[in-house]
C-alpha cells in the first residue's frame, strides 16, 4: 500500500483509509471488527470515524456507537499501535450537545468522551466536522452565501484563536497528535493556518471534504492552498456515495444500500448523476477496469490527496475496494476521465 505524508505532522498514512460511518448500524459490530482486521492486514494504517456516527440515519440514541464498536475491537485485538486513528467533533446543528457549536469549552469534554468510547488514550488526528460559520459542502454550494453566516471576520478570528488554545492544551496533554478540518473552504483553512503560525497552536494537517469523479470542488482554489501549504485532502465519498459503483443504474435500489435508506441520497440523486455515472462506467469498460477500482484509485492518486476514505457496508465490499491499490492509471485513462468531467461537471 502506497504511503503519503499527512501534512507536516511527520505521520505517514496509507493512500486508502477505512471509513466506519456504517459500523453499529448497517454494519454489525462483529462485521466491523472483521473489516478492521482485514484492512490492517492489507496494508491500510488509517481509520476514520466521528462522534456522531453511525449515519443513515443519524439518531440521538445511536450517537457514539461507531466509536464504541472500534473501541471494543481495539481492546480485543490489541492492534492500537498499528494504525492512525482519526475522529471528529460535531458542530452546530448536530444532534450532539443539543446542537451547540464547537468551542474552546466543548473540546476537552467531547474529546474525553470519544477517548472513553474508543478505549484509547489518544487520537492521532482530531478533526472539526464542519465550521461554525457554515459550509458550502453537503450540496449547499448552489446557494452558498457567506454574507448571511452571521459571523464577522473578527468573530471568526477570535473563535479560531480560542479553539486553537484548547487544542494546544490537548496536544500538551498527549490526547491528540494532529489537527484537521472537514467540510471547510480555502479561506477558512488559511485562517486556521495563519492563526496557528501566530499562536503556536496545532497546524491544520488535513481537510476532509467530499471529493470524487462526481464532486471536484477541491480542484480549484482549495487545491492550490493544499499544495503550497502542505495540507492533505482526505476525500470522503470517493465512490460518489455508491453511485460510481454502478449499482444504482437502471433504477436499481439494492436492499440495505444507502439509497434504500435515503432515497434522495442526501441531495445527490438526479437524472444528471445517472448520465454522468454511465459515462464513467463506459470509460471503465473501455479500459477493462472495475469501476470501483477506477474511482478509488483516481481519488487516492490525485496530487492533493493524502488518503482517500472509503466505507464498506459489507466485508465483500471491502475486499472489492482493496483491489484499487493495485490499479495503474495511465495518462490516456486520466485524459478520458477529464473529458467525462468536462461533459458532466458537478452533476449534484
Amino acid at each position: 500500500m502506497k504511503m503519503n505524508p499527512l501534512g507536516r505532522t511527520g505521520l505517514q498514512v496509507s493512500e486508502l483509509c477505512l471509513g466506519t460511518m456504517t459500523f453499529g448500524n448497517q454494519t454489525p459490530p462483529e462485521e466491523g471488527h472483521r473489516q478492521l482486521d482485514r484492512a490492517l492486514d492489507a496494508g491500510i494504517n488509517f481509520v476514520d470515524t466521528a462522534e456522531m456516527y453511525p449515519v443513515n440515519p443519524v439518531r440521538a440514541e445511536t450517537i457514539g456507537r461507531t466509536e464504541e464498536v472500534i473501541g471494543d475491537w481495539i481492546t480485543a485485538s490489541g492492534r492500537r499501535s498499528e494504525f492512525i486513528l482519526a475522529t471528529k467533533h460535531s458542530g452546530e446543528g448536530s444532534l450532539v450537545r443539543d446542537g451547540a457549536p464547537i468551542s474552546s469549552k466543548t473540546i476537552r469534554p467531547t474529546l474525553d468522551a470519544s477517548l472513553k468510547r474508543l478505549k484509547t488514550d489518544h487520537v492521532d488526528l482530531y478533526q472539526f466536522h464542519w465550521p461554525n460559520r457554515g459550509s458550502y459542502m453537503f450540496r449547499q454550494n448552489w446557494r452558498f452565501d457567506p454574507s448571511k453566516s452571521g459571523w464577522t471576520k473578527e468573530q471568526v478570528e477570535q473563535d479560531i484563536a480560542d479553539c486553537l488554545g484548547a487544542l494546544q492544551a490537548e496536544v500538551e496533554r498527549g490526547t491528540i497528535r494532529a489537527f484537521g478540518l472537514s467540510n471547510d473552504s480555502a479561506w477558512g483553512t488559511k485562517m486556521w493556518l495563519d492563526a496557528a503560525e501566530r499562536s503556536g497552536g496545532p497546524r491544520v494537517a488535513s481537510i476532509q471534504n467530499e471529493y470524487s469523479l462526481l464532486c471536484r470542488l477541491a480542484d480549484t482554489d482549495l487545491a492550490e492552498l493544499m499544495v503550497y501549504e502542505d495540507v492533505g485532502l482526505l476525500p470522503f465519498s470517493p465512490l460518489g456515495a455508491g453511485f460510481l459503483t454502478g449499482k444504482y443504474q437502471g433504477g436499481a435500489v439494492p436492499e440495505g444500500s444507502r439509497m434504500s435508506l435515503n432515497d434522495s441520497m442526501g441531495g445527490r440523486k438526479s437524472p444528471r448523476v445517472f448520465e454522468a455515472v454511465e459515462a464513467y462506467l463506459a470509460v471503465a469498460r473501455e479500459f477493462g477496469l472495475d469501476p470501483v477500482h477506477m474511482a478509488l484509485a483516481w481519488s487516492a492518486r490525485r496530487p492533493i490527496v493524502a488518503s482517500s476514505i472509503f466505507g464498506a457496508t459489507t466485508f465483500d465490499q471491502l475486499e472489492q475496494a482493496l483491489g484499487a491499490a493495485d490499479v495503474v492509471l495511465s495518462d490516456e485513462l486520466l485524459t478520458r476521465l477529464d473529458e467525462v468531467h468536462k461533459a458532466h461537471p458537478m452533476p449534484y
